[in-house]
């Protein structure tokens, strides 16, 4: 059983050259890169760990985010009509969210100045508009009132009686906060 044929060997020598030139260190080569394979996986195995708790620390994020965006909002949204209220001297407004993702989506300002009707804030005219910004800029300044506020000619597009009432308004603010107008 032992016994091969001359056609038989000689198949075989050519499969052994067919192999190539012997590497003597191909044992430790083998342990090198052996090694190295396993320690690039391990870096794969730890980069998706990271990037998936990464994923989940930005969802968590996100969630908070739209929570703490909504709860400002409202609170805008409320600081807003009654600062309107006060500067027009009656009439309401709101600020809405547009439809899609509360991250995403447009703000609509709607205001209804005495006498008037409800309205988008475009449809108002210069001097509504000028004060129903200014609204909506004290509704957010007043979440967080900084103690220092410079107003560069917020008033120019208002009537007499409007810069009047503007006046008194930022005067009850200057408790808590500095204010310069230009």
């Amino acid at each position: 059983n032992y016994a091969m044929g001359s056609r038989e060997l000689q198949d075989i020598r050519v499969q052994i050259r067919d192999l190539g030139p012997i590497n003597p260190n191909a044992i430790e080569d083998y342990a090198r890169i052996s090694s190295r394979a396993a320690e690039m996986t391990t870096q794969r195995d730890d980069l998706q760990k990271a990037k998936e708790d990464l994923e989940i620390l930005i969802a968590d994020i996100l969630s908070s985010m739209k929570v703490v965006f909504s709860e400002k909002f409202t609170q805008i949204n409320e600081n807003f009509g009654k600062i309107f209220k006060e500067l027009f001297g009656g009439g309401k407004a709101e600020i809405s969210l547009t439809e899609g993702d509360i991250m995403e989506c447009g703000i609509e300002i709607s205001a209804e100045p005495p006498g008037k009707k409800l309205q988008n804030m475009m449809q108002l005219s210069g001097g509504e508009k000028a004060l129903t910004a200014i609204a909506l800029l004290f509704a957010i300044q007043s979440l967080k009132p900084s103690p220092f506020c410079l107003l560069d000619e917020i008033e120019a597009a208002l009537d007499e009686s409007n810069v009047g009432r503007f006046a008194q308004y930022l005067h009850n603010l200057t408790e808590g906060t500095q204010f310069i107008v230009i």
